[in-house]
C-alpha cells in the first residue's frame, strides 16, 4: 500500500537523546547500519563507548587514529577521547609526580558516524573488546548475541566531559594495608608505623604506631609519610 506524501517526515531530526535509534518493522530485527538506497539521509556523528583491554586505553586511541586514515574513514571517525582527571602520586621518596586518572578505566570515547565501514574499524582495532551497547539474543544455543552499539545520549556526554573538567586533583599514594611507613612531619614526626587503613579519596590513611610502649591508630595524611621499604 503506497503512503500519501503527507504522512512522509520532511525531515529527519539529527539528536534526539532519547528517541529510538532505529525504527523496527514488523517481522524486522533492529539494524544499526544503514541501508545502502538510504545513503541521501543525513550521516550523523554519535558518541560511542568502546571497552578496551585493561591500561590499553592510549595504545587503542593511538592505533584506531591511524586506521582511520589508512581505511579512508577519518570523515565519520572524528574524535577518539580519554576522559581523564589531574591527580599527583606520592612516591616512596616523598616526592610528588603529576599524573592523570582516568574517569573511566577500561573505555575510550569515539564521535564517529555510525556505518558498516566505521563499526569494522573499531572492533577490528587490536585491544578493542566492542562497542557497549544491546545485546541481540541468539534465538537458538547459548552462544552470545551481536551488541548492537549504542550511542551516548546528549546528558551522558555532557555529564562524562564535566566530571573530566571539574574534578580536583587527587593525591594517590602506592600504599596498602600491611606497609610500614615513617612519618615525616606533623606531631608524630620520625615515628614508624604499619598502615591499617587507606582512604585514598580522603588523601589520609591510618596507621598503628607505637606510642609509650602500645600500639595506637593515628590518622595521617599521605603528605605526613614515606613508605619503608
Amino acid at each position: 500500500m503506497t503512503l500519501p506524501l503527507s504522512a512522509v517526515p520532511e525531515t529527519v531530526p539529527e539528536f534526539e537523546p532519547d528517541a529510538p535509534e532505529v525504527l523496527e518493522l514488523p517481522g524486522e530485527g533492529p539494524d544499526p547500519v544503514a541501508e545502502a538506497g538510504e545513503a541521501t539521509k543525513p550521516q550523523v556523528a554519535r558518541w560511542f563507548a568502546v571497552q578496551v583491554a585493561s591500561s590499553c586505553e592510549k595504545k587503542v586511541k593511538a592505533t584506531l587514529e591511524q586506521r582511520a586514515v589508512t581505511l579512508g574513514v577519518s570523515n565519520r571517525i572524528l574524535e577518539i577521547e580519554i576522559p581523564q582527571t589531574p591527580g599527583v602520586k606520592l612516591k616512596k621518596d616523598g616526592s610528588r609526580q603529576s599524573i592523570e586518572e582516568k574517569v573511566f578505566p577500561g573505555y575510550v570515547l569515539v564521535r564517529m558516524v555510525l556505518d558498516e565501514d566505521t563499526m569494522m574499524a573499531v572492533r577490528s582495532t587490536p585491544n578493542v573488546i566492542n562497542f557497549v551497547g544491546q545485546e541481540e539474543r541468539r534465538a537458538t544455543g547459548k552462544a552470545r548475541g551481536h551488541i548492537r552499539p549504542r550511542p551516548l545520549s546528549r546528558q551522558e556526554v555532557d555529564r562524562i566531559f564535566k566530571r573530566a573538567a571539574e574534578k580536583k586533583p587527587v593525591l594517590k599514594v602506592d600504599l596498602t594495608e600491611g606497609d610500614q611507613i615513617l612519618v615525616t612531619a606533623g606531631p608524630f614526626k620520625d615515628f614508624q608505623g604499619e598502615v591499617i587503613e587507606v582512604s585514598g579519596e580522603r588523601s589520609k590513611l591510618k596507621a598503628l604506631l607505637s606510642i609509650f610502649g602500645r600500639e595506637t591508630p593515628v590518622e595521617l595524611e599521605f603528605s605526613q609519610i614515606s613508605k619503608q621499604s
